[in-house]
């Protein structure tokens, strides 16, 4: 397929956990793949460098341009400029528990950022004449409080400035596409995870600190709540589900899940299992990382998107849980010898701080040390 003729794909959020592995999804279907990408002092593209290409050596499938969803004029001139065949909304401030704390940021971003994007796709669709589709990521957090398990029609109840916010955010699209007939879809997601999750979120704190305990490197694990059960699948799958509902004749809403739940305790439990520690010996509780308003039980029943789209997940819990801790191993040893070659990246007794905006910093550093020393081998 020649570039004139590839479909184009937008996406916001695009280096992130999903934003990565839908790029990778578009790009082997033959996609042009355009990204959003906020403009910051450090790369943070790592989770996309294995697919970056120079300009100049030819066709490139994908261009990264700087952006951001609290411009409203920046977003309509890349729409107008890149004339893309789909948009996917994938940027968010989305961890759940940061959203208390910045529950005004968190709103501008997940809710009217959201509404800055409808907007400018609507204009594009009404005034170019074309048939554009548009993808929203709605989060299984909209449930909230109801009971699961939890599909299209269960009412919402959301339990987090980021919960609301994304509710938000599911109501302009549904609006957008009753009002002047768009073709706009919401997936709502359940909790999905992979070896490329950000390092602050429950499930890739604990395989990331599995593995540093393994290894002498790091002593405890500061968790919240290990009784709150999520519904866990793998972000490949889910990225898949994207594509299926923007490829749907119809647009419409669509609940995307694995059908089963699991405490954080299981997840826990599980991972140090596959990395050989005791949990129970080097976790702790630290009510910091509790929230006000917790949500105790989201399972999701995707029925629909079965019958519809024709969608399953292909990745069970237990395989998720063994590659993110298999990467994390692989993770500790190459800072282990960093360490035993005299680069003291953590602090002494190898105990890492409680803070986990200093820890993740931390470990941010190592990773990016580590990536150097492998690219020079």
């Amino acid at each position: 397929m020649s570039e004139a003729t590839a479909k184009k794909a937008l996406i916001c959020g695009i280096t992130g956990q999903d934003g990565s592995y839908l790029t990778e999804l578009l790009i082997r279907k033959g996609y042009q793949v355009h990204g959003i990408i906020r403009r910051t002092s450090t790369f943070n593209t790592e989770r996309l460098d294995h697919m970056y290409m120079d300009p100049h050596e030819g066709r490139v499938p994908l261009h990264l341009h700087f952006g951001d969803l609290a411009n409203a004029a920046r977003l309509r001139h890349l729409i107008q400029q890149i004339q893309p065949d789909e948009i996917y909304n994938l940027g968010a401030q989305s961890h759940v528990r940061v959203s208390f704390d910045q529950a005004e940021y968190t709103a501008d971003v997940v809710a009217t950022g959201a509404l800055r994007l409808l907007e400018a796709f609507r204009d594009y669709a009404l005034q170019s004449g074309k048939k554009p589709r548009y993808y929203q990521a709605g989060s299984s957090e909209m449930f909230g409080a109801s009971a699961p398990p939890q599909n299209e029609e269960t009412p919402f109840y959301p339990r987090s400035p980021y919960a609301v916010a994304k509710l938000a955010a599911h109501w302009y699209g549904v609006n957008q596409r009753e009002a002047y007939g768009l073709f706009v879809s919401n997936g709502i997601m359940f909790n999905h995870e992979s070896p490329r999750r950000g390092e602050t979120f429950v499930t890739r704190k604990i395989t990331r600190a599995l593995g540093r305990i393994k290894l002498g490197l790091q002593e405890k694990l500061y968790l919240g709540n290990l009784d709150a059960r999520r519904d866990w699948g793998h972000a490949s799958d889910y990225v898949r589900a994207m594509w299926m509902i923007l490829q749907h004749d119809t647009p419409g809403d669509f609940v995307v899940a694995t059908g089963s739940s699991h405490s954080v305790r299981e997840f826990l439990e599980l991972a140090a299992h596959y990395a050989g520690v005791d949990w129970k010996s080097c976790v702790e509780q630290d009510v910091r990382y509790l929230r006000p308003t917790e949500v105790d039980s989201l399972k999701g029943d995707y029925s629909k998107a079965r019958r519809v789209l024709g969608w399953e997940p292909e990745i069970s819990f237990e395989e998720l849980v063994r590659t993110m801790v298999e990467h994390d191993l692989e993770l500790a040893q190459q800072e282990l010898t960093l360490v035993r070659a005299g680069h003291h990246i953590a602090p002494r007794g190898g105990r890492m701080p409680r803070s986990e905006e200093h820890t993740s910093e931390l470990q941010s550093l190592a990773y990016l040390v580590c990536r150097l020393l492998l690219e020079k081998k």
